[in-house]
């Protein structure tokens, strides 16, 4: 089966609302073995909405609608599934006598409007909203089905989560079921000249995507089940291994700073950190991790030059011949952070741009890597983006640094 989801609502055109529903209901569609083939956002037009609706149903089993339900004159789902399906509307009396209790309960003044989300096309019926006044909507006519929800998180998700998907699971149309697998260290088109007679695959598929500083292969596999689903999988994600294994860091969900913290707590070790570019970003990755506290002790946000001094103990002559953006600054960094008493100390300095300011050219990063009684680890990168790229990438390879050095100790 296929499926089509229709965003509703023109503030989502205009950006002022960013939609998540969508992707959220594409993963239950997959899920519940529904390919989502397209993706499509109306704004509050009635016409336009007809027709995109009946586009979709051309194409797809099932459509979705997100929005568009509530009391107000731009709301326009019902009608306009209405007008899709060529039904007529139908008033729950019911469900109107229901919302007039729900005001009146609450001492609200009920505005006549709000009636109208007691309206359901003739093919359809409703599901029911915990949270809020409007109901969802299931109709099924002609061999086609179109499931309307509401718009705001608090009613999209419990809906969507919880009858939609037993209905859809009801369908027996299997499970589309996937696997995600991390690199970093390599670039996608590196990795897809490596993989690149697996993605000419059908059951499953293999597709990259890059991220900033890392890249995701998504292996995809339609079956009956989700046990056979991995089934088909499992042999795929060996090959990968055995191809790319060395850059590969984690699998589905993990971070690269859960691996990392994971690691730490393994081999019962802490660290710290010392970051001048990145203006505490690196320690944000870490501590955004549960149980961080039992493997991060601190950091230093060292900006400015007097700041690297004063906090960090750099000699201020070598500073000023070295530069606060060198090889040098960030091994003095490094070294600084380890007063804390860690065991490993991380450091970045370098330039985000968009201006040099006189500091190294855009881009220019170091990160360094420090331990007691150790010759400190200190790597140069030219990294290109906007200046948060910059930043984020410079995180990521002080965070792929700390992991190789501490996958090496556990042995692989």
């Amino acid at each position: 089966m296929t499926a089509e989801i229709v965003s509703v609502g023109t503030e989502l055109l205009l950006g002022q609302i960013i939609d998540t529903h969508a992707p959220a209901m594409a993963k239950i569609l997959a899920e519940c073995g529904v390919g989502c083939q397209r993706r499509a956002t109306i704004g509050d037009n009635l016409d336009r909405l007809v027709a995109a609706l009946r586009s979709s149903m051309d194409n797809a089993d099932i459509v979705v609608t997100i929005g568009g339900l509530g009391p107000t004159m731009d709301d326009l789902t019902r009608d306009a599934i209405a007008l899709a399906l060529g039904d007529s509307l139908v008033r729950e009396s019911a469900y109107e006598a229901e919302l007039r209790k729900w005001f009146a309960d609450r001492g609200y003044p009920f505005a006549e409007s709000n009636a109208k989300q007691a309206d359901r096309p003739e093919s359809g019926r409703m599901i029911p909203n915990p949270n809020g006044t409007a109901p969802g909507l299931i109709c099924q006519k002609n061999g086609k089905v179109v499931i309307a929800l509401p718009g705001p998180k608090g009613e999209f998700q419990p809906m969507a989560e919880g009858p939609v998907r037993e209905f859809l699971e009801s369908l027996g149309g299997g499970v589309i079921h996937s696997r995600t697998l991390r690199f970093i260290g390599i670039g996608e088109s590196m990795l897809e000249q490596r993989i690149a007679d697996l993605m000419a695959g059908e059951n499953p598929t293999v597709a990259p995507y890059a991220h900033t500083g890392e890249v995701h292969l998504r292996v995809t596999a339609s079956a009956r089940t989700k046990s056979e689903a991995e089934a088909l999988i499992a042999p795929t994600v060996e090959d990968i291994r055995a191809r790319v294994g060395e850059f590969l860091y984690a699998m589905d969900a993990t971070t690269l700073e859960e691996q990392v913290i994971g690691l730490l707590r393994h081999l019962g070790k802490t660290v710290a950190v010392a970051e001048s570019m990145t203006g505490g970003q690196l320690a944000a990755r870490i501590t955004s991790v549960p149980g961080a506290s039992e493997a991060f002790i601190g950091g230093y946000v060292a900006y400015r030059g007097s700041a690297k001094t004063q906090q960090l103990g750099l000699d201020a002559a070598e500073l000023a011949a070295h530069g606060t953006v060198s090889a040098w600054a960030t091994e003095q960094l490094a070294q600084g952070a380890l007063r804390l008493g860690a065991d490993v100390a991380l450091a970045i300095t370098g330039n985000a741009g968009p201006a040099t300011d006189g500091v190294g050219a855009v881009g220019e990063t170091y990160v360094a890597l420090a331990e007691p009684g150790q010759p400190v680890r200190v790597d140069a990168h030219a990294l290109r983006g906007t200046r948060e790229d910059i930043q984020r990438r410079a995180t990521q390879l002080a965070l792929s640094c700390l992991r190789d050095r501490l996958q090496a100790e556990v042995g692989g």
